[in-house]
């Protein structure tokens, strides 16, 4: 059995202001880094083999937070663009608003390019020769990841990770 350790990176600046990050890049504030540090003490017990992390800063520095934590070397971490978030077009470090169709949105990633995209990064999640594998990224990754892993779950079903909470799959 493959275990995944889903983990959304911890609260960043335009998390504070109530803004849509998505590849906006931007760091993590104090509280977040704290989140971070909390995860990695949770996640010692856990034994993970390997950590892949978004390429954007608040994953690295999350999943950074975290290896250190658990005595991961940060040279180990792998980055990979598959975890990226989902690209919000037109909204990006825009006022975040419950219920928008990001679909309709010019530029945005659509939500079966995402929804494939998660199906591709599941598929290499496969392939690793690792048993414990923490992903450090988003929100919508894991809800597209989600709608995979757990019985077809629809995309939009309104689940919300919070920051730096750990989710287990199995494989």
């Amino acid at each position: 059995m493959k275990y995944i350790y889903f983990i959304r990176h911890g609260l960043s600046e335009l998390n504070v202001a109530g803004l849509v990050a998505g590849h906006t890049d931007t760091p993590l504030v104090d509280e977040g880094r704290e989140q971070a540090k909390n995860a990695g003490k949770q996640a010692k017990k856990l034994g993970i083999d390997h950590i892949i992390s978004s390429p954007l800063a608040r994953t690295i520095e999350t999943a950074k937070i975290i290896a250190k934590e658990i005595n991961y070397s940060e040279d180990k971490i792998e980055i990979n663009p598959l975890f990226v978030e989902r690209h919000f077009g037109d909204m990006e470090a825009q006022k975040y608003k419950p219920g928008t169709n990001y679909d309709v949105i010019n530029n945005a990633e659509k939500t079966e390019d995402i929804i494939e995209r998660a199906d591709r990064a599941i598929n290499y999640l496969r392939s690793l020769p690792y048993k414990k594998i923490m992903v450090v990224s988003h929100g919508s990754m894991g809800r597209a990841m989600r709608h995979h892993l757990v019985a077809d779950e629809p995309f939009h079903h309104p689940v919300h990770f919070v920051n730096a909470e750990i989710i287990q799959w199995s494989l």
